[in-house]
């Protein structure tokens, strides 16, 4: 019997097509199911034989490692940092702003709790 490996349900094309050509080359089998025409059963990747799953799972981790480099690889050559890089670099701007956000919040909440009556 078939086991359940990777759900389809918003999962961008190129993702999805990544996957399947990733089991082809390796030889796996599997078969897809979609959600139907009213999107209530289970889009998915299925394979056949459940044997097949820590082969199929080790290969998406390296596949997903290497996608990862690549895109940090990416963001790094268009000039984007990570917000622990962003953090690193102007720590009392970000704390400013957290603080910011967490005053806006607790301004916006406050009416709703009843602590001003």
């Amino acid at each position: 019997m078939g086991c359940l490996y990777f759900k389809l349900h918003d999962v961008p094309a190129p993702e999805a097509e990544a996957v399947r050509t990733l089991l082809n080359d390796a030889d796996i089998s599997f078969y897809e199911t979609d959600a139907g025409n009213w999107g209530l059963s289970l889009a998915a990747i299925w394979l056949t034989h459940e044997a097949d799953k820590a082969r199929a799972d080790a290969l998406l981790a390296d596949y997903q490692a290497q996608h990862r480099a690549e895109a940090q690889a990416q963001l790094a050559e268009a000039g984007m940092e990570s917000l622990a890089q962003r953090f690193a670099r102007q720590p009392l701007r970000f704390i400013a702003a957290l603080l910011a956000v967490a005053a806006i919040l607790y301004l916006s909440v406050m009416p709703f709790t009843g602590a001003w009556s």
